[in-house]
């Protein structure tokens, strides 16, 4: 095999595809990103037979062949100040050398042929979405899963349709995300269980791309495709608990705060947290304030408090301070509102400029 290519695209690719492989005892190729000069174009490809990656790319091709290469070295390589904006890529033997101007390495390979197949779906069940869409779903809710494999439903992305919405939900059964997307008419499809990591990768992967996104489903795989990109990710064959049995319908308090108040009181607040991460929230209506507060006996204790707009009843409860700072990080709203519908109850919080977006916190138990 022998191409020349733009150091730049050849260097965006295999970024790309060497973050997908997976160190592996007994199959070492996994490590490895496959490159592939036929027909005219460039095809890396990476996986970790969790998720698969391929990218391809026009190039000028002077030897078709294939080659098995370690893509972390070649990045290493290729990240650092080069003479010539071309680089040409050659295999001979047992070797993958990279030539840029005066500046040559050679990197040992391995046998294309132990390479496992990245799995195409056909058979399944397809819909478009944008990849904007999609990454908006993914990263609103993923942080919220389980990180626990021990349940899998729990520690994946729940994707299913509703009405002319695309609902994403993780929960890690202490505090769940859901974010709603409108879309554009699609067929029905199964629900879809997506593990959390290979959501994080397909955010990764298709986040810088502005196009539309073909999804193919069926029970064991989920197929990504965009021009010049294809993904392929195992999916979880299980049941994600009824969620909404657990969301109250009416709310007894309610509170509306500006974020930044809200995640300021949090930072200050937890200097002061314990090793469960506690804080208590009092409200109290009749000065129209939240106050939050922490102690650690062997530390000290902080309160801060925050003007808002509150209705309904007095509350003081706990929860974990970590959990309400992970979920304002999503929310692009100036003002967030707090409802809880009674002591011991969970907590939503939701942007105050739309319903897309909803959060559900357990309260700790004082």
């Amino acid at each position: 095999m022998k191409i020349e290519i733009i150091k730049e695209k050849f260097l965006e690719a295999i970024t790309q595809t060497e973050r997908v492989a997976g160190k592996h005892v007994s199959l070492p190729i996994l490590s490895f990103v496959i490159v592939e000069a036929k027909g005219g174009n460039l095809v890396l490809k990476a996986t970790n037979l969790d998720v698969g990656v391929e990218v391809s790319m026009q190039a000028k091709i002077l030897e078709e062949g294939e080659v098995a290469v370690s893509g972390s070295l070649i990045k290493s390589f290729l990240s650092n100040s080069l003479p010539s904006k071309i680089i040409t890529i050659e295999s001979l033997g047992s070797m993958c050398t990279i030539i840029s101007g005066q500046s040559e390495a050679s990197f040992n390979t391995m046998a294309v042929e132990d390479f496992p197949v990245i799995p195409q779906v056909t058979d399944g069940k397809a819909f478009t979405i944008s990849s904007k869409d999609l990454v908006l779903g993914l990263k609103s809710v993923v942080w919220s899963s389980a990180v626990s494999t021990i349940k899998p439903e729990l520690s994946s992305v729940y994707i299913y349709k509703e009405n002319d919405d695309l609902v994403f939900v993780a929960t890690d059964s202490f505090r769940l995300a859901e974010k709603k997307v409108k879309v554009k008419k699609i067929n029905d499809f199964d629900p879809i269980l997506i593990p959390f990591k290979n959501a994080l990768e397909i955010v990764r992967t298709f986040e810088n791309i502005n196009e539309d996104l073909v999804l193919v489903v069926n029970k064991n795989q989920l197929s990504i495709t965009t021009e010049g990109t294809h993904l392929s990710s195992r999916v979880v064959d299980g049941n994600f608990p009824d969620y909404r049995q657990i969301i109250p319908k009416e709310f007894g308090t309610k509170a509306t705060i500006l974020k930044s108040d809200l995640v300021s009181a949090l930072k200050l607040s937890s200097l002061f947290s314990n090793s469960f991460n506690q804080l208590t929230i009092s409200f109290n209506t009749e000065s129209k304030s939240l106050e939050l507060s922490t102690k650690n006996n062997d530390i000290g204790e902080g309160k801060q408090t925050i003007k808002g707009v509150l209705e309904g009843e007095d509350l003081t409860m706990s929860f974990n301070h970590r959990y309400i700072l992970d979920c304002l990080s999503v929310i692009d709203s100036d003002s967030v509102i707090l409802k809880i519908a009674g002591q011991g109850k969970p907590m939503i919080i939701t942007p105050s400029n739309n319903i897309s977006f909803m959060y559900l916190v357990m309260s700790m138990n004082r």
